[in-house]
């Protein structure tokens, strides 16, 4: 599976017809649009501090995948000629393995898209590329406050170890065959 040409369309649990693709190079004045609609606290619960934007770093690492080791992709409303990004997830992989075993995912969603089935959506997303790359986990670190994402996690089907380290939840997703 070529993830940096990955695109399909879907629908959000309120009927809302989005586009779930892979990001682009070309999605960094998106992405930086898309951040400065973002409340403080959805900041803040996905990077574990506070950011006013995005860097021209942050925004090379957002849009300039290897797509041969990790997988980003965006959700976007619109026409694909005026799309408006509202919502992504990535997974990074984590240890040099070929093909690597395990990966970070994360997401990040729009304030107004929150509770429609995203996070899920952009998880079942990802989930196909990973297994189909071989990957075997998912893991996830995460504030105990974010209980959106614990639930979205909880709900998806996939087998789940919790623990609790610190300040933050960490959660390892199995993405062995027959999970979700």
């Amino acid at each position: 599976m070529d993830a940096s040409r990955y695109d399909e369309t879907a629908v959000l649990k309120d009927g809302t017809p989005v586009w779930v693709r892979a990001v682009r190079a070309d999605d960094k004045p998106r992405l930086a649009e898309a951040f400065r609609h973002l409340e403080a606290t959805s900041i803040y619960t996905r990077f574990f501090h506070h950011k006013k934007g995005l860097s021209d770093t942050d925004l090379k690492w957002a849009t300039e995948v290897d797509f041969a080791r990790d997988a980003a992709l965006v959700v976007t409303i619109g026409t694909p000629a005026e799309e408006v990004i509202i919502g992504g997830g990535r997974y990074a992989a984590l240890d040099d393995a070929v093909p690597p075993r395990s990966a970070e995912v994360a997401f990040l969603v729009e304030e107004d898209y929150h509770r429609k089935g995203m996070a899920g959506l952009l998880l079942r997303h990802l989930t196909t590329i990973a297994r189909a790359r071989g990957l075997e986990r998912f893991e996830a670190e995460m504030l105990p406050e974010n209980k959106g994402m614990l639930n979205v996690f909880a709900r998806s089907g996939l087998a789940m170890e919790k623990r609790h380290a610190g300040d933050s939840v960490h959660v390892i997703l199995s993405l062995a065959a027959g999970a979700a």
